[in-house]
């Protein structure tokens, strides 16, 4: 079995705590405010951030027989860099301050995120940081577009606030098919277990983050409260 499957098989739980979040099921009943969305933005922006010193700090700690990571990761930052600066300029169509949120604090789920991506390559195994890729890459491609189109129509949104999500979620598909070509020419068993360890990680913090977006209150619970 290719080792992208494996990876596959062996995060399939730990997935289900990201598929699972309520935004998920609240979205398309109409339950995500302007509120929630730039709560999830403002999260992106503090992750995304990272993207590309992340995968810098992890080609410099590459060992010389994953050479063809290292030049792998030379795409990868190519196509990421700046993409935080695209979340900005949807929180900013959407009314928000973006100095504020550039200066501002991420949830804690996406402080402990990052902050053990920067562990994992620093003091782990740094090929480790693809269980990130994994996990990202991968929920982009599922939810990103169809889970923005409904977004955009319930909110009313002009296409300049949706740029992060429309984008990732068509980009992501040609990224993936690059990342499963990749994780197919990692053999060492210790390089792969990293991979699926930060997996199982990410997909626990960054699915907390999901579960912590605030939605709105059910109508019949608010009929509830004024009865």
């Amino acid at each position: 079995m290719s080792f992208f499957q494996i990876l596959q098989d062996e995060t399939a739980e730990d997935r289900k705590h990201v598929t699972g979040a309520p935004a998920f099921t609240a979205i398309p009943q109409g339950r995500f405010s302007r509120a929630s969305y730039t709560w999830f933005l403002t999260q992106a922006f503090h992750h995304v951030k990272h993207t590309a010193p992340l995968m810098m700090a992890c080609g410099a700690r590459l060992p010389e027989r994953l050479e063809f990571v290292r030049k792998a990761l030379v795409e990868y930052i190519e196509e990421e860099y700046g993409h935080h600066e695209w979340i900005l300029d949807d929180l900013a169509a959407c009314g928000e301050d973006r100095e504020a949120i550039r200066q501002g604090d991420p949830d804690l789920s996406i402080r402990l995120m990052v902050s053990y991506l920067y562990d994992q390559i620093n003091r782990g195994n740094p090929i480790g940081l693809f269980g990130m890729v994994q996990v990202l890459e991968g929920t982009s491609i599922d939810l990103a577009t169809p889970m923005g189109q409904k977004i955009q129509q319930n909110l009313g949104l002009p296409d300049k606030a949706m740029s992060y999500l429309f984008s990732h979620g068509a980009l992501d598909q040609d990224h993936f098919e690059f990342f499963r070509g990749l994780m197919d020419q990692i053999t060492d068993p210790q390089d792969q277990k990293a991979i699926i360890d930060t997996a199982r990680i990410c997909y626990r913090l960054y699915g907390d983050m999901l579960h912590s977006i605030p939605l709105p209150a059910r109508t019949e619970e608010k009929a509830h409260e004024i009865a």
